[in-house]
């Protein structure tokens, strides 16, 4: 089975925000897939579907950012998920808007959904995608600005990268994490 989580904060305040970009991407592949997230279980809501023979689980954390790694891990232990099998998608404040990274493994970067996650999981090693929000401008504090909506002129640069990234976790299910990795990074 594999796992696709998207990191975000629950509730309608935080649903444009860009700190929920992960969100984003994983109601993008509810979509496609035609994967209800119809069960909350495991501090999470989540569904489960059968794409071409591959079992997918996709995931949105509803321990709030600093937390996820709690719901993580218990839907990986009940689910017996392998860390190869998993892949988690968050905001990057290093990218710019519009951009992707993806890797299979890596520090948090001071991304505390990502200290959580390696905490829960006991390493860095698991593949991730990393979506651009650019950093503050004018002296704006990063809490403001991650809990801060984007800017009308961003959406399509934002749009792009969710489809980007829903696009590289379908190309997924089937190729190898290092050949999705070297398409979509080049």
């Amino acid at each position: 089975m594999k796992c696709i989580v998207g990191l975000g904060n629950p509730g309608k305040q935080y649903e444009e925000t860009r700190h929920n970009i992960g969100f984003k991407v994983i109601d993008e592949l509810s979509n496609s897939l035609e994967i209800s997230l119809d069960q909350a279980k495991h501090k999470g809501i989540y569904g489960i579907g059968n794409i071409a023979g591959t079992k997918v689980l996709l995931l949105k954390p509803l321990t709030y950012m600093n937390l996820s790694g709690e719901s993580i891990r218990a839907i990986m232990d009940y689910y017996d998920i392998a860390i190869e099998e998993l892949l988690v998608i968050y905001d990057d404040l290093d990218l710019p808007i519009g951009k992707i990274r993806i890797r299979t493994k890596g520090s948090a970067g001071g991304h505390n959904g990502i200290k959580s996650t390696i905490a829960h999981l006991g390493t860095q090693e698991f593949n991730r995608i990393r979506i651009g929000i650019d950093r503050p401008k004018n002296g704006m504090k990063v809490p403001d600005y991650v809990l801060g909506r984007f800017l009308p002129e961003e959406a399509q640069d934002v749009r792009d990268s969710v489809m980007k990234s829903a696009s590289a976790c379908e190309k997924w299910l089937n190729t190898p994490f290092l050949q999705v990795m070297n398409e979509y990074n080049s």
